[in-house]
């Protein structure tokens, strides 16, 4: 109980997403001349309004997962964090120099799902596309995962699933293109590059060369 007391503070590092969800508002509400970059593969991709369960089901994917790396490794919660506000940053920089748009398919019907749809074109508007926040924030925890050691089956299996599905999600309910989730795939994996395998490294040499030093008068 003690440890979990210990670690509990740094869950106000997340207080940085609500912030980074302001900046993303405020370029998607006033965006400048969108360029569609969808391709042929896009438009042969069915609307599936199924999809649209675990494109919201994101929202808690993020939070549950932060905080589970945050208890079970405060290391890797910190840099998973670091990584995605890194490359948040990036993409608004992107938004605001090149926005781009997604052709959304005319709703029709009166099901849950159709609304559901509905409620989510409302309220994020069709830019703000390449590359995808859905997509890169949770294949940041899919590959932050592979560093939290002694996970219980279930958990890697669900992590690596429901990320699955949230990834393609954002294709089948037509707000992204494959382009934006490619791109979101390519950042996310040279950050990591950095943050997870250099950043360890130097860390691991400096704590090493102390080492040597502490036992050598």
């Amino acid at each position: 109980m003690n440890n979990y007391l210990k670690k509990a503070p740094y869950l106000l590092f997340l207080l940085v997403i609500p912030f980074l969800a302001v900046i993303y508002h405020l370029l998607n509400n006033h965006p400048t001349k969108a360029m569609d970059i969808s391709t042929g593969f896009d438009q042969s991709i069915p609307f599936l309004p199924v999809f649209i369960i675990p494109y919201i089901l994101w929202y808690g994917y993020i939070f549950c997962y932060l905080i589970y790396f945050c208890f079970k490794d405060t290391v890797v919660y910190l840099k998973t964090l670091m990584l995605i506000v890194v490359a948040e940053i990036i993409c608004f920089v992107i938004y605001f120099y090149f926005q781009t748009t997604v052709p959304r398919p005319a709703l029709t019907g009166d099901s849950l799902l159709i609304d559901l749809v509905k409620w989510i074109y409302t309220k994020d508007r069709p830019y703000n596309c390449f590359p995808s926040i859905h997509v890169l924030t949770t294949f940041t925890v899919m590959l932050a995962s592979l560093h939290i050691q002694k996970k219980h089956l279930i958990n890697t299996v669900c992590i690596h699933i429901s990320g699955t599905l949230i990834i393609i999600s954002t294709l089948f309910v037509k707000q992204h293109v494959i382009f934006d989730m490619i791109g979101s795939m390519f950042l996310v994996t040279f950050l990591y590059g950095f943050t997870f395998e250099l950043l360890s490294f130097r860390l691991n040499e400096r704590s090493e060369n102390l080492y040597q030093k502490s036992n050598h008068p």
